[in-house]
């Protein structure tokens, strides 16, 4: 057996490993911990509160479960609840508790079920899920509005031997109650039923037999087409990049490296960006953000490509979703010091001197616009009580993970970086003269390239960007990996040949800036998810919150 057939073999065994590790086993009769977990609208993902505020039966004393950082990070707050439930244990119409309703109470629940919330809770990390109520409307003459309240649950529960495979609730095997035209005080008594069913599926399967049936509607699919088009798209750019680089570059590279007077001679005869090459290794202005900018993004690069490998080899489990938000934290930390390195190593081969503050500006250069950009949204979600707000522990834990962690990470990455580099070794020389720029027509602007260069690679990734802003913040639960995979390297193909094609354009318009230029061309397609992202995903979200709750 080869060395790659044993390490394959290897990995396999450990990956099977950590995806039994939570495997729970139950004996007959033992108790199955229920937990309540969250309610919140239906067609608003990001608003969420804990099951607890509102008026339903609750324990003296609340009891929380111990989340993880990702839980937290997704706005769990899961909480041992009153329903008792044993393993292949039936239960018929059991009473949980009774309640008399206030009028604050109860119009607290017709505003609920007005706006469609839905409860979550969680048996065995199976989450499941049903609405509060039912709200009925119809007719024009007179107009009819009835709200009603699902008092009893009934649980269906599949199991294989002595592991839970499935979990679900319907709220219809008993007729709900009418919250129209009663008045404070109202009792109403709640009840539930369970049900366990034997099933062949086994643990290992259950992950997809809970995303094969979804609470929410379902959108993840393959789209094949958009991705042919996208492999089209990058084949093309390579060879028209291939085609540039052999037949038009290759014959002039040994031009360059002559002496002054020859390269003066030189000029008269050439034209483009043959004229130019010594002043295109000229350094860009301030170069301390340049450096900087190529440290975070180098760092980010590596960070998309971990949680990609990660997520190719199945090490982020079905049933807990914030295990990719968890992953990207703790990674980030950790990449710090390819920010470090890499923004110290270029700043000092530019000659910069100045590299503590290099170092500074590369740690706070996403750090800290993020944190305040954070800090407004976790404000507003806080003082409407939503559970996406993060509670104090956990913003110190992620305050203590950049401090001890990532900052340090981050100078020591500089400081291997300050010291490995080498002189600028540039294949041409550089006059101490700039030569004039001359003016370009308007579709050779920086503006023009821009937005070429943002285009085509956002064209390439549209369709799959919904699904991976859905998997971050919202509640799909995405596991066509393997596709995002490769649109994930489309993406790095197509925006490496579109800069490598605009700076070439620009260096023939005899514009010897392209320092700056290469990022911002091929980063405008980046500046345009995030912005569309942010939008869509968090500010519209967070406007949700407060018009809801001033209606």
């Amino acid at each position: 057996m080869t060395t790659t057939n044993m390490a394959v073999r290897f990995l396999v065994v450990v990956l099977a490993v950590i995806s039994t590790a939570n495997a729970v086993k139950y004996k007959q009769g033992e108790k199955v911990v229920l937990y309540v977990n969250k309610v919140g609208p239906y067609f608003n993902p990001h608003e969420t509160y804990h099951y607890y505020q509102l008026p339903v039966c609750r324990p003296k004393k609340i009891e929380h479960k111990s989340l993880t950082l990702g839980e937290v990070l997704d706005g769990d707050r899961m909480a041992v609840s009153l329903y008792e439930i044993n393993f292949k244990q039936d239960a018929d119409k059991k009473e949980l508790c009774k309640v008399t309703f206030k009028e604050n109470d109860l119009q607290l629940l017709r505003d609920a079920i007005e706006d469609l919330y839905y409860f979550e809770f969680v048996i065995d990390e199976i989450p499941v899920r049903g609405f509060i109520g039912h709200l009925e409307e119809g007719g024009f003459l007179p107009h009819n509005h009835k709200i009603f309240l699902w008092a009893h649950l009934s649980f269906h529960i599949e199991y294989n031997g002595d592991q839970i495979i499935f979990a679900n609730v319907s709220t219809k095997e008993q007729a709900p109650v009418g919250l129209d035209s009663v008045s404070a005080p109202f009792e109403v008594s709640f009840t539930y039923s369970v049900k366990w069913t034997k099933t062949s599926t086994p643990f290992e399967e259950r992950g997809k037999r809970v995303r094969d049936t979804s609470f929410f509607p379902k959108y993840l699919e393959i789209h094949w087409l958009s991705i042919i088009n996208s492999m089209v798209l990058v084949f093309l750019l390579i060879g028209f990049v291939v085609i540039i680089l052999t037949r038009v570059l290759k014959s002039d590279f040994a031009r360059y490296n002559v002496d002054d007077d020859e390269a003066e001679a030189l000029d008269s005869d050439e034209n483009g960006w043959k004229i130019i090459h010594t002043d295109v290794f000229r350094f860009p202005p301030h170069k301390n953000l340049f450096c900087a900018i190529l440290g975070v993004g180098s760092q980010f690069l590596a960070l998309a490509t971990g949680i990609m490998v990660m997520a190719v080899l199945g090490m982020f489990n079905v049933h807990r979703h914030g295990a990719i938000n968890s992953a990207g934290i703790v990674l980030y930390a950790f990449t710090s010091c390819i920010a470090g390195y890499v923004a110290t190593n270029t700043y000092r081969k530019l000659g910069g001197e100045n590299w503590v503050w290099n170092i500074n500006l590369t740690s706070c250069l996403f750090a800290m616009p993020f944190f305040l950009i954070w800090a407004v949204i976790n404000s507003v979600a806080w003082g409407y009580g939503t559970t996406q707000a993060l509670p104090w522990t956990t913003v110190v834990l992620l305050m203590c993970l950049w401090m001890f962690v990532g900052y340090p990470l981050t100078v020591i990455g500089g400081i291997f970086g300050k010291n490995w580099a080498h002189g600028f070794d540039a294949p041409c020389r550089t006059k101490n003269i700039a030569r004039e720029i001359p003016s370009v027509p308007w579709y050779r602007s920086a503006f023009a390239h821009c937005v070429v260069g943002g285009f085509l690679p956002f064209s390439a990734i549209s369709v799959e960007m919904y699904y991976i802003f859905a998997t971050l913040w919202g509640r799909e639960q995405y596991a066509l990996y393997g596709i995002l995979f490769i649109v994930y390297g489309i993406l790095i193909g197509v925006t490496a040949c579109i800069s490598v094609a605009l700076t070439y354009f620009q260096l023939s318009a005899e514009d010897y800036r392209w320092w700056w230029r290469s990022i911002f061309s091929a980063g405008s397609t980046y500046r345009t998810r995030d912005f569309i992202g942010r939008i869509s995903l968090e500010v519209i979200p967070v406007i949700q919150i407060v018009n809801q709750n001033n209606v």
